[in-house]
């Protein structure tokens, strides 16, 4: 009996899944989801920007993080923290110890410090061994660390040129879907923004920065910048992560190919 009833139960759930599945698939048929505002004038990352580290045998380009760092340090960090970073990991960049320090030392937002004696807070300049010290936003809302905002967002490097890039008016036919017709208070459009309309206003244009190596500071080449910074910071171990997949693919195949030669010899027909 409980072998006859335990084969029924799987089937009466088999079947009730079976048909939830077919009534959602006709409810959606039937009704489409509506095509709103965001989904309408919303824009996937651009893909025909290209970064040096693309690829299975891309690699960063430590001028471009350089450039990308500046950015960051000059535009970005007077609102968006980058607390997964330590001074010293900026020797990757090809910076010296010296220079290191250097920037600890003038960082404009200083290291805490606390006296569990008396309980006193204070600053201290910032050492190669901190990590980069959060930053206080004094405006409304809260901008978002950018340590790890490249593995965050979907097509990271690609998200943020785009949306670094994409600032513009806002369509005639959009503003008629506002209420009363009125574009919000405080918001820039961004197509490229999850809900089209963001608090920041754009951060970077064409000469914002003065490069140290003589590069064009145009937009686009900020923005490259800046996004292959930020990967950077969210992947420094990308080189050597690709450098080992191709060992241990390396190894994969030699391993199989001796294992099909052994095969070979041992099961070897006799004649």
């Amino acid at each position: 009996m409980v072998r006859i009833f335990g084969p029924l139960v799987g089937l009466f759930f088999a079947a009730a899944l079976l048909w939830s599945f077919a009534v959602g698939a006709i409810n959606m048929i039937r009704e489409p989801e509506p095509m709103t505002a965001v989904k309408e004038y919303h824009l996937a990352p651009k893909e025909d920007v290209k970064f040096a580290f693309n690829g299975a045998f891309g690699r960063f380009d430590k001028q471009q993080l350089q450039r990308g760092f500046q950015i960051y340090k000059e535009v970005c960090s007077n609102c968006h923290s980058l607390k997964q970073v330590a001074f010293r990991n900026l020797t990757d960049l090809g910076y010296s110890e010296a220079q290191v320090k250097t920037i600890a030392k003038e960082w404009a937002t200083k290291a805490k410090t606390f006296d569990p004696k008396t309980g006193d807070t204070g600053e201290r300049p910032n050492t190669p061994a901190d990590h980069f010290p959060p930053v206080y936003y004094a405006g409304s809302g809260s901008p978002p660390d950018l340590s790890l905002i490249t593995k965050a967002r979907h097509e990271g490097p690609n998200y943020v040129y785009s949306l670094l890039t994409g600032y513009t008016d806002q369509p005639a036919s959009l503003i008629k879907k506002y209420p009363d017709g009125k574009v919000p208070d405080g918001l820039y459009y961004n197509p490229y923004f999850a809900n089209l309309n963001i608090a920041m206003p754009a951060p970077l244009a064409d000469g914002q920065v003065t490069y140290s190596d003589g590069t064009k500071a145009t937009l686009d080449q900020e923005a490259q910048d800046v996004a292959a910074f930020l990967t950077w910071t969210a992947e420094p171990k990308m080189e050597k992560r690709k450098q080992t997949g191709w060992a241990v693919l390396g190894f994969l195949i030699a391993a199989t190919a001796l294992a099909y030669l052994s095969k070979r010899t041992i099961w070897a027909d006799k004649h």
